[in-house]
């Protein structure tokens, strides 16, 4: 039997997670399939303690979850239809009746420039009942591109949690600011996250999509920050336009001028919608953005990188001329930006691969990894590169590459020997991402590798220490 189709998202659900960062819905589950869960997690967590990434094995129902056509419905709408569940898996139990502390989510330890468009999102998914008073998630909406936390009290107003029946589960930006609530009932609270993240640049929408032109949401769930210019840039990007800001104005002069002022403004919120207003500049704001990209406050010259790579083909070339500042904080702002330019950047690819160098600092190797992929022509070019990270004696530039590669498909073939190295990494991760790119290239020489590989690693769910052999 094959997987039910998926229930894709509205017009209304898309810009409400574009603007707000997150949706609560719930799946169609009996309450009996959602007790029999809760068995299998009470007796895993209380006989062997949390399974970390052996979570999905372990719990064996718990893959009919991520089958759930309203789950993968979700999924397929912000990350497309070939998206890939991570190899970071995590189950949190909360019995605390104290609120956990605001945060957003880091890489493993990799401190990446945070992505604007949605190449990632969570599922947080709660298999019990979850009043308010069991402590569900909270998530400050509007908030997914926010570097720094613009609410000063923990218990800002605003705040959105995911509480409901068994079943609910809150779809997120990776990026939201997120914390658990006090647990005030003292009863068993499961959240199991798993994460997610788009193997392909969107081409078209990939929600039900009925009217392709952005608008605001009928509603907001709370007051947040406006940002229209950005939201209609994701509306966009996820719709298949790139660069969509572009020349969209012309005589801007004064415009830019304030627009650039702006980008120094204390209160983020403010320097994003600079930014992404100069995008719509023409060249004028181009060069007003390339000017911001070098400027001596590095929050600036992040702001002004998610300017350019909204601001289309007239940004690559001064941001090429930027991979040779001195500034490590500048190199890397430029080459994320050129990576969310895509194909505008392919001229840029030889520049990205000199800094491949194992001399170049670390930073900048780790966010190469990424963007080339992004980039992802000439071919060769880039899959040669990536085999170069895998290979590279850091380990986060090791398990980016992984994940690049699983972006590549089978164009990446010629990287089947060195991912076949990689799936006896030391780490973990560099490990998981060099099987799921071998799962993505698909080619009959990726296939050998990866099923030798999960053959002999193959995991036996029922085997635990109360269970070694029988039954």
């Amino acid at each position: 039997m094959g997987r039910e189709v998926p229930v894709l998202l509205n017009d209304e659900q898309m810009r409400k997670f574009v603007a707000e960062g997150f949706l609560i819905l719930k799946t169609d589950f009996s309450n009996e399939f959602h007790q029999k869960l809760m068995e299998q997690l009470n007796q895993v967590y209380e006989q062997e303690g949390n399974p970390g990434n052996n979570l999905l094995p372990r719990i064996r129902d718990l893959q009919k979850v991520f089958d759930n056509p309203i789950i993968t419905g979700a999924l397929t709408s912000v990350l497309g239809p070939n998206y890939l569940m991570h190899t970071h898996r995590h189950g949190h139990f909360n019995a605390s009746p104290t609120a956990g502390g605001w945060h957003k989510d880091s890489y493993w330890g990799y401190k990446k420039m945070r992505n604007h468009h949605p190449w990632w999102a969570m599922i947080m998914y709660f298999p019990q009942d979850t009043p308010v008073e069991l402590g569900p998630t909270g998530v400050m909406p509007g908030t997914q591109n926010y570097e720094s936390r613009t609410f000063v009290s923990d218990d800002a107003e605003g705040e959105a949690v995911a509480s409901g029946n068994a079943g609910t589960f809150a779809l997120i930006h990776y990026d939201i600011w997120h914390r658990s609530t006090p647990n005030v009932l003292g009863q068993p609270r499961y959240m199991l996250k798993f994460e997610f993240m788009r193997t392909e640049a969107p081409t078209a929408p990939s929600w039900d999509c009925l009217e392709p032109e952005w608008k605001q949401p009928a509603s907001f769930s709370t007051k947040i920050n406006e940002h229209e210019t950005m939201w209609k840039e994701t509306w966009n990007w996820l719709s298949g336009q790139v660069g969509s800001l572009a020349d969209s104005e012309k005589d801007v002069t004064s415009h830019v001028q304030e627009a650039a002022a702006q980008l120094e403004d204390a209160f983020e919120p403010n320097t994003l919608n600079a930014a992404y207003n100069l995008a719509t500049m023409g060249e004028a704001g181009i060069q007003a953005l390339l000017q911001g990209l070098r400027h001596d406050n590095v929050k600036v010259s992040r702001t002004s990188a998610y300017g350019l790579a909204a601001a289309g083909s007239g940004a690559v070339a001064g941001l090429e001329a930027a991979l040779a500042e001195d500034r490590v904080e500048t190199v890397v702002h430029a080459v994320f930006a050129l990576g969310e330019l895509r194909h505008f950047a392919t001229s840029a690819v030889p520049k990205l691969l000199e800094l491949l160098d194992p001399s170049t600092n670390v930073v900048i190797r780790q966010t190469v990894a990424e963007a080339i992929a992004l980039i992802g022509a000439p071919t060769d070019q880039v899959v040669e590169g990536l085999i170069r990270c895998l290979k590279d004696e850091d380990v986060q530039v090791r398990f980016i590459a992984g994940l690049s590669l699983c972006r590549m498909g089978a164009a990446a073939d010629a990287a089947v020997p060195a991912l076949e190295i990689s799936l006896e990494d030391d780490n973990r991760y560099v490990r998981g991402h060099a099987a799921e790119a071998l799962h993505y290239i698909g080619t009959d020489s990726a296939k050998k590798v990866l099923i030798e590989f999960l053959l002999n690693s193959r995991w036996c769910p029922t085997t635990t220490p109360q269970s070694t052999f029988y039954p």
